[in-house]
């Protein structure tokens, strides 16, 4: 029996909850994957790394996880509506495209830039296309069950109805009642029986350009059957997290909730988690309002709004930094603070694999795992792990100064706590991340430097200063901070 002491906060109770699986010693995971029309953009990262941490953490405490991440390529409207054109068809009917052909370029951009944010891939990435006939045997299951109709060749949950026996609404707190008063009649929307129905399955225009035969059209599934049909193929009517961003819990993930009750009489997920969005200029980021900023342009430091480039690592840490339910505001402050706090974290580890053990210790490391664990388990708290972690290296950087000792015990205690939860469970790369010749690259400038600062510790040793300074001062102006320490020196490029 595995045994965790993990709490996440469930959105649909709005408490903190400890994790219980229905199954012993194993997970089903569902999260919201994207639609795949544009570059992934920041916004798209801290969903994917925010249930990495998720994954990674569960299959650290021993639990076999099914996580699924699905792909939306069909049925997603411009707006989140049910009507207007398809996102991907549209994107393809401007680029003169096959629809496929947008799905698949844009889908290879995402997985390029979750690799290199080192986002673990998920147990099965099922696309909404590939599950059209399953999507059909869902609608028809809704329909027998009294909580659709069909309207002209598409087919309609049936909202009020559904509300009268169960309650929907529960997740987000939105009001039935002040739903249908507020919500206008839109146009070519009027065989909808009431404005807060949602589709299950639309008729396609002649001019829409994805469509497959049903029993009441030439049409397409809506866009939230995907995620109801797919998390039951593959975790079961029962299952144990399903996430997503924020932005989802209305009207997606409320919808999934009404649609799953409707085909089997029950809610089918346990716990319901959502990260909060980033933002930008203080309003969400995110392609609808054009003012995202994608991830390449990120790496690459192409945007106007970036005053440099950043390294995956550095979005990801920037990410981590804060805990998953809070916002997140982007500024090119923020990023740098993130870059300069973790290269302090990898040098940080660069001395610890430097450090020479004494016979005692006056450096106490034994609380810091469990501190680390304890970050954990409340709900993620990614932000504290960081804070105990910059500990460790304020502890590492005392025994390298010579202000401290640690024992050999101390400094496999602290070699193991980075490696458990700054490579294993945050995810952070300390190694080069360059092409696999950067090491061999980087060798002759680095031994070029030593070379400089030996030159300058043979003439402080033969008391010439002139040279001495004129080598430390020119290594400065150049970008270098050089170190003198009871060992010789160290060097570093400025942050």
């Amino acid at each position: 029996m595995i045994e965790n002491n993990l709490t996440i906060y469930n959105s649909l109770t709005r408490l903190k909850e400890r994790f219980v699986p229905i199954h012993e010693g194993r997970v089903g995971m569902y999260v919201c994957g994207p639609t795949v029309y544009g570059d992934g953009h920041l916004g798209h990262a801290r969903p994917a790394i925010t249930f990495d941490i998720l994954y990674r953490y569960l299959m650290h405490l021993g639990y076999k996880v099914r996580y699924v991440r699905n792909i939306t390529d069909v049925g997603h409207l411009e707006h989140d509506a049910d009507d207007g054109e398809d996102k991907i068809a549209k994107k393809a009917r401007l680029e003169q495209l096959e629809p496929m052909e947008v799905v698949q370029h844009y889908l290879n951009s995402y997985h390029k830039s979750m690799e290199r944010l080192n986002v673990l891939p998920p147990s099965i990435e099922p696309h909404a296309s590939g599950h059209i006939i399953e999507q059909i045997e869902y609608v028809k299951k809704i329909l027998e069950s009294g909580y659709a109709y069909e309207s002209e060749g598409s087919v309609y949950f049936d909202v009020p109805k559904y509300n009268k026996d169960f309650h929907y609404g529960k997740l987000s707190g939105r009001n039935i009642d002040e739903l249908l008063s507020t919500t206008r009649e839109l146009d070519g929307q009027q065989e909808k029986h009431n404005p807060a129905d949602f589709a299950l399955w639309k008729k396609a225009a002649p001019e829409h350009i994805m469509h497959w035969p049903s029993p009441w059209s030439e049409g397409f599934p809506g866009w939230h059957l995907e995620c109801s049909t797919m998390g039951e193929k593959y975790l079961g009517t029962k299952f144990d997290i399903h996430g997503g961003g924020m932005d989802l819990m209305f009207p997606h993930h409320e919808c999934e909730i009404a649609q799953s009750v409707a085909h089997n009489g029950e809610e089918t997920v346990h716990y319901w988690m959502h990260n909060n969005m980033i933002t930008i200029e203080g309003k969400k980021m995110g392609k609808s309002y054009g003012n995202f900023i994608t991830l390449d342009e990120f790496f690459n430091g192409t945007h106007p709004k970036l005053q440099q480039a950043y390294s995956p690592m550095t979005i990801r840490f920037f990410i981590l930094q804060a805990q998953y339910r809070s916002t997140l505001d982007f500024s090119n402050e923020a990023l740098q603070a993130s870059e300069k706090a973790l290269n302090r974290m990898i040098e940080g580890v660069n001395r610890l694999n430097e450090l020479k053990p004494s016979e005692t210790s006056t450096i106490d490391v034994s609380g810091i795992r469990k501190k680390c664990y304890e970050a954990l388990d409340d709900d993620l708290n990614t932000s504290i792990v960081i804070a105990h972690l910059f500990d460790a290296c304020r502890m590492i950087n005392q025994v390298k100064d010579g202000n401290a000792t640690a024992t050999a015990a101390d400094i496999a205690e602290l070699k193991e706590v980075f490696r458990i939860f700054l490579n294993d469970i945050l995810g952070i790369r300390t190694e080069i991340l360059a092409d696999s010749n950067a090491e061999t690259t980087l060798k002759p400038f680095e031994d070029a430097v030593d070379l400089l600062l030996e030159m300058r510790a043979k003439a402080k040793a033969e008391k010439d200063w002139t040279t001495s300074d004129l080598i430390r001062n020119k290594m400065s102006e150049i970008g270098f901070d050089v170190k003198d320490t009871k060992d010789g020196f160290e060097w570093s490029l400025k942050k």
